[in-house]
């Protein structure tokens, strides 16, 4: 006899998936190509090193040696001025006093040997008290002609790495794992930019390409080293490599436009003749490079904070949709925008002030001094930047929302990175 069927229990469902992973594979799709394009520019454009830039075209003066040495003292003389030397009147003085600066070499072949420097013309023997760490150039005796020694700059090394030892421990102690993880990637990034960007541009690779190839290999291993592997920082990535193209985009436009040259002032003459026959050609293109560069820090700061945002928006309220995502995202974004075009232009102010002090001493007309080379240089870089920086920010605040909806509540702690370990 067959037994009636029996009522089976409920079994338990799974949680949905199928909608947090579309949302992925979607960003995936996207963003691979991207990164890979970028991963593949870099090859193409790697500059070969066949033995050093500057000692190939002669540029470095492979004798000279730079040392340290400890100052024991000083006295001032009398030396005949130069046009340095020239006073706010316009005339210019006979003698000037001059600091001669006596060392012991501390470092090298040398080390115990009494010099004497002639100090920089703006010092005074206040500044360099007996025990003082410097740095100086050993030009060993050759052809006839004896050794000189001469003044180099300070021995800031100690200094230096106290402060950024501060930096990493302060770090460490207010932002832990995360923190150091970001130093790490802000480590990584200047060894790109030493061993990629910079020696592509005095090789005469094309400046754009190396500046969005190489700023997109940054931000993916900054974001994802710093932030972990989620949707929410595959969102700010997406987000910061459209801020960057556009960016890259403006500036060259803004450039074309404004006929813009990359020389303006003595050192960028000065940086084309030593490049050679790239000089011209590779000025142009350090304008270019740094217009895309100046962006990164910021863009990275506001698409993480955008993605952020929204993702908690859509914890605190997961029954929102994605247009009250986006519409409670760029209110957060507006404030951010208002916040950030203040940074930018004070911190333009900050680096410029001798500059600014030189056209207020000047007198020149306003009008003429911010259409003048060097400012115009300054004023497409910072237009260009706040631009693509404010684009990005509706841009992935939108991206952001749609990602954010499409997960399910139960998994939106993984997906936003909460899991990860800090």
């Amino acid at each position: 006899m067959i037994a009636p069927d029996e009522p089976t229990a409920p079994q338990p469902t799974r949680p949905r998936r199928d909608r947090p992973s579309r949302a992925a594979l979607a960003l995936g799709l996207v963003l691979a190509p991207l990164l890979l394009a970028a991963v593949v520019g870099m090859i193409l454009t790697w500059p070969h090193d066949d033995g050093g830039t500057g000692q190939r075209a002669g540029l470095v003066d492979v004798g000279v040696e730079h040392v340290t040495a400890e100052v024991t003292g000083t006295r001032t003389e009398q030396c005949e001025s130069t046009v340095e030397d020239r006073l706010p009147d316009g005339s210019q003085p006979d003698q000037v006093p001059c600091l001669q600066v006596l060392a012991t070499v501390t470092s090298g072949a040398q080390a115990g040997t009494e010099i004497e420097v002639w100090a920089t013309a703006t010092l005074t023997a206040s500044d360099v008290p007996d025990g003082t760490r410097i740095v100086v150039q050993h030009y060993p005796a050759a052809d006839g002609a004896p050794e000189v020694w001469a003044w180099s700059d300070f021995a800031r090394g100690v200094p230096l790495a106290t402060l950024a030892l501060a930096f990493v421990l302060v770090t460490a102690l207010v932002a832990g794992w995360r923190g150091l993880r970001a130093i790490v990637g802000l480590a990584l990034a200047f060894v790109v930019l030493w061993q990629y960007v910079l020696p592509g541009l005095i090789a005469g690779e094309n400046a754009v390409v190396l500046a969005l190839c190489g700023s997109a290999v940054i931000m993916a291993v900054v974001l994802y080293l710093a932030h972990g592997f989620s949707l929410r920082t595959s969102t700010a990535l997406l987000g910061t490599l459209t801020g960057l193209l556009l960016v890259g985009v403006l500036g060259t436009v803004g450039a074309d436009a404004a006929h813009l040259t990359g020389a303006t002032t003595e050192e960028d003459y000065r940086l084309a003749a030593l490049l050679g026959d790239n000089g011209a050609a590779a000025l142009r293109g350090v304008f270019l490079c740094g217009v895309v560069l100046a962006g990164l820090g910021v863009l990275n700061d506001v698409t993480i904070t955008q993605a952020s945002a929204v993702w908690e928006l859509r914890a605190v309220d997961p029954r929102a949709t994605w247009r009250g995502l986006f519409t409670g995202g760029m209110r957060i974004g507006r404030d951010h925008i208002a916040s950030t075009i203040y940074t930018i232009a004070f911190a333009y102010a900050g680096a410029s002030l001798p500059v600014l002090l030189l056209l207020q001493i000047y007198e020149l007309p306003l009008g003429q001094t911010l259409t003048s080379g060097q400012f115009a240089q300054e004023i497409v870089r910072t237009l260009a930047g706040a631009i693509g920086l404010i684009l990005a920010i509706p841009f992935t605040t939108a991206i952001a929302a749609v990602v954010a909806h499409a997960q399910a509540p139960a998994e939106l702690r993984r997906a936003s990175g909460h899991s990860h370990v800090h």
